[in-house]
């Protein structure tokens, strides 16, 4: 399978990096906003042809996956245009700057018959079977609680900050705790509650979500793009839980007795060796393509636009807007 890039920055190199090592895919062409970065990117990594722009990528009948690794301000437009140009395309997370752009996406993934898969890797991930299997399974009883966090030291990055790209921590990192409280709890939510810390340019710098469900159950959150945090998940069922190292990649899930106040570890599992993880969704990404489907079971779009609306609520009582959205929603 050979994948296009649109973009040629941190994200794509790290997919690179693990393309390159894989049998199943391969690194084909790219093509980024500067010429000479894009002709880098190719030698650094062995492509076969670098393009000096997107459209000229999109022309190639040889690209069998379209990669996009742009700001999320992007993904509608050049999802949109890989579709309709006839390629499959596998796009980053967050999918979209909101769900008005996920469902439009999605719509034209169908009309044309095309793959339209997120980029969330932590679906795609063997972490997700071993941690569903436990829940599941009832290792810890009734889950009632779920809490995450996510920070990394990020606000240098100016598409992180920039409104205009649709920055700021919510896309970027709270999108990931979302998901780990939705992959357990499941999305019957009753109430949202939400609050940031904004930065100068106006988006949200820090963000504390809480999400309480239908059954009672309820999940919290924190993230920062200011601070390194420990990343840590904590799945808490009235028979014990169960710790998460690291909820944006897991490198280890430990299973915890619970008895009264006091509790015991029962259970240590490290993750299997990976390449570095984003190699499940390219193979997810291969096998839909190979079965003639539109999306992916480990993160289908019910889920993907499920998970935009999430978003939107929480950003919706931030009172952010972004400036290209303003009179258009």
């Amino acid at each position: 399978m050979r994948v296009g890039y649109i973009g040629a920055g941190n994200i794509s190199s790290q997919m690179a990096e693990t393309i390159a090592r894989m049998d199943e895919a391969s690194n084909y062409a790219v093509a980024a906003r500067d010429p000479e970065r894009a002709r880098a990117f190719a030698a650094r990594y062995g492509f076969d042809v670098a393009y000096d722009s997107y459209d000229e990528l999109l022309a190639d009948p040889d690209v069998d996956l379209v990669y996009i690794a742009l700001p999320h301000s992007h993904h509608r437009t050049w999802t949109i245009r890989a579709l309709r140009a006839g390629h499959h395309v596998l796009c980053e997370k967050a999918f979209a700057a909101n769900a008005h752009e996920a469902a439009e996406m999605i719509e034209v993934a169908r009309s044309e018959g095309r793959l339209l898969a997120e980029a969330i890797w932590t679906r795609y991930m063997p972490s997700r079977r071993i941690i569903d299997d436990l829940v599941r399974g009832g290792a810890i009883g009734a889950v009632r609680t779920v809490d995450a966090n996510l920070g990394y030291r990020v606000d240098m990055n100016r598409r992180m900050v920039d409104p205009a790209l649709a920055g700021g921590a919510l896309l970027d990192l709270t999108v990931y705790p979302l998901n780990f409280a939705s992959m357990v709890l499941g999305d019957d939510i009753a109430h949202i509650d939400a609050h940031m810390v904004p930065i100068e340019t106006g988006v949200d710098g820090q963000d504390s979500v809480t999400l309480t469900y239908a059954d009672g159950a309820m999940a919290t959150m924190f993230t920062t793009m200011h601070t390194m945090t420990d990343r840590r998940g904590l799945i808490c069922g009235t028979d014990g839980f169960i710790r998460v190292e690291n909820i944006n990649n897991p490198q280890r899930i430990d299973v915890y007795d619970a008895d009264g106040l006091t509790c015991s570890l029962r259970e240590s599992i490290e993750v299997p060796p990976q390449i570095s993880g984003y190699e499940y969704e390219i193979l997810s990404c291969r096998r839909a393509i190979e079965e003639g489907r539109i999306e992916c079971p480990e993160m289908p779009h019910a889920e993907t636009l499920e998970i935009m609306r999430q978003l939107d609520a929480i950003r919706a009582q931030f009172g952010i807007v972004f400036p290209f959205e303003e009179g258009s929603r």
